[in-house]
């Protein structure tokens, strides 16, 4: 059922419009841009290998609560060009500093998940100005987990990706995000969006998240921060995510129970709350 309403959000979005935003002769960026006379803006910045469409489940909240919701493809994922190239999380959050001052947004509300949270993190640091509150959703400032099984499964997705190829990473990852019998539709619509990402922009993608290393300036942030941690994420352990919320001045840090790296589709209504609550300043986070 939440596969069937992830599909049938994204149709009802898509088709309305499938606007670009070319950049650079190269580079174009896909977007979805849903009630462009809200405000203020909110920014969503999807996770590896995904893309803007991810996060359905919560543009008709984000909509209904008034904001305007701009939801890009990152270079390199769903229909967003991918230019070659060394890659790094500073020209990613580049990308989305020049469709923020294009859009002539302002100071948006910026929400990062896993990938998407260091974009978001980069993004805070080098233009703050760009940024007014900031929600960094199963993601960090440095990926040091201390348990051996998850440098294992890094190394396993490295060796994959550089040898068999995307399909083979897709099957994998999509198997350890969404386990259990009853997640067989979100495992099969995360598998396609994963094989329709460039494979040269998903490796380079994937050396640039085992460089960031944003901890040492984490106290320049000088935004009010919600972490948001699923109690399962295997993906990014919680040692690091509370790492870097303890680090961040005005952070603070709320777990999703019952979910993993994917809260965002596993636990909709409670993230939609938790993010909504933060948002608007009504104070009643669980």
């Amino acid at each position: 059922m939440l596969a069937e309403g992830i599909i049938r959000c994204c149709n009802t979005h898509l088709s309305k419009q499938v606007p670009f935003l070319n950049l650079s002769p190269r580079l174009s960026i896909h977007y979805l841009d849903i009630n462009p006379g809200g405000s203020p803006t909110v920014l969503l910045l999807h996770g590896l290998g995904v893309n803007g469409s991810s996060w359905a489940l919560q543009l008709p909240a984000l909509e209904k609560a008034g904001f305007r919701v701009l939801a890009p493809d990152l270079r390199g994922f769903g229909r967003s060009t991918y230019p070659g190239g060394r890659l790094s999380a500073f020209i990613l959050a580049s990308d989305m500093a020049a469709l923020l001052d294009l859009f002539h947004a302002g100071a948006a509300h910026v929400i990062g998940i896993s990938m998407g949270g260091i974009i978001a993190l980069q993004l805070a640091i080098e233009h703050p100005n760009l940024v007014d509150k900031l929600i960094l959703v199963n993601t960090f400032a440095r990926l040091r987990p201390q348990r051996l099984s998850v440098w294992v499964y890094y190394a396993l997705r490295l060796f994959l990706v550089h040898t068999l190829g995307l399909p083979t990473q897709a099957r994998v990852v999509s198997w350890r995000i969404f386990p259990r019998p009853e997640q067989a539709e979100l495992r099969s619509t995360l598998y396609a969006q994963i094989t329709q990402a460039n494979p040269a922009g998903y490796r380079a993608t994937m050396r640039a998240l085992a460089r960031f290393n944003a901890l040492p300036r984490l106290n320049e942030l000088c935004h009010p921060t919600l972490v948001i941690t699923g109690e399962r994420d295997t993906t990014v352990p919680a040692e690091v995510q509370n790492e870097m919320a303890a680090r961040i001045p005005l952070a603070r840090q709320v777990i999703i129970p019952d979910a993993g790296h994917a809260v965002i589709a596993e636990q909709p209504e409670l993230f939609n709350h938790c993010i909504l609550d933060f948002l608007l300043d009504k104070g009643n986070i669980p």
